[in-house]
């Protein structure tokens, strides 16, 4: 049997930590960014993240910055803007648009840079007595000086499956997604059950399908906005798809031959896909 367990690594040696950053390198990777959106240098043709020795935005004021990693032997640094750098001749990206031109290794690292900031962001006063909170730099950390209450970055692990019966393949339409477009069917962990039970869950409350042979095949992080997709495939046990109107507007099983339009080829999801169809053919 295929598996994708391996797709969503780093082709190249990538560190999370930044406890020591490289303090001899010339350049850095400028993970420029502003919520959703990146900024990457290019001529039209070709669009790159930014690498150079400072921050190459220098016609407004930049509101943080932090090293997220080293790739390569070489800093990664996060740079939130408040406005469009447009006079630093950077070009606006969303982050599912950046994947086309900066390929895998660098979105995934664009994509951690995101969920960095959000993490700022949603946490700059403590949680638990109101004080501002002071950051860690060589973690991931932000901690209350008043009372010591502390974060990390919030992952939130959710699950996504695909569910085949023969050669078909059980695929949804959610309200939220582009015209004609369906794909597998996903959903949050609820606290206190299993990665294995939530994929039963999910599928019986959006569908009404009784599903068994559950198996991971493959996890993914999606920074929309800081999701764990955690990928399995489960065989059609029984039941008539019956759509829970609050989560889908359509459900049907698809062969290889009547497939609808299909997620983005970086997310797993597509794997997913592509996966069951792959070992249909053999």
């Amino acid at each position: 049997m295929n598996t994708v367990s391996d797709i969503f690594g780093f082709n190249k040696n990538f560190s999370l930590s930044c406890t020591s950053p490289k303090q001899n390198t010339a350049t850095s990777l400028w993970f420029i960014l502003q919520k959703d959106t990146i900024f990457l240098s290019g001529n039209g043709e070709q669009y790159n993240v930014p690498c150079a020795a400072l921050p190459p935005v220098t016609h407004q004021p930049s509101t943080y910055s932090r090293c997220v990693g080293i790739y390569e032997d070489i800093n990664c640094m996060v740079l939130e803007v408040e406005e469009d750098p447009e006079n630093d001749g950077l070009t606006p990206f969303s982050l599912r648009e950046a994947h086309t031109h900066i390929g895998t290794d660098l979105w995934t690292i664009a994509g951690r840079a995101s969920q960095i900031l959000r993490w700022r962001r949603d946490h700059q006063f403590c949680g638990r007595c109101g004080t501002g909170m002071t950051e860690e730099h060589h973690e991931s950390l932000r901690k209350c000086p008043k009372c010591g209450f502390f974060t990390y970055p919030r992952i939130s692990p959710a699950v996504i499956m695909s569910i085949v019966k023969g050669d078909k393949i059980l695929l949804g339409r959610s309200p939220r997604f582009p015209a004609g477009m369906y794909s597998v069917l996903a959903g949050f962990v609820e606290p206190g059950e299993t990665l294995e039970e939530a994929v039963a869950r999910e599928v019986k409350e959006e569908t009404n399908i009784e599903i068994t042979d559950i198996h991971y095949i493959a996890s993914q992080p999606w920074p929309f906005p800081h999701s764990l997709m955690v990928g399995f495939t489960a065989r059609y046990a029984g039941g008539t798809i019956k759509v829970d109107n609050d989560e889908l507007e359509d459900a049907a099983w698809f062969s290889a031959t009547e497939l609808p339009r299909l997620p983005t080829p970086i997310s797993i999801a597509r794997k997913l896909i592509d996966l069951h169809f792959k070992n249909i053919a053999g």
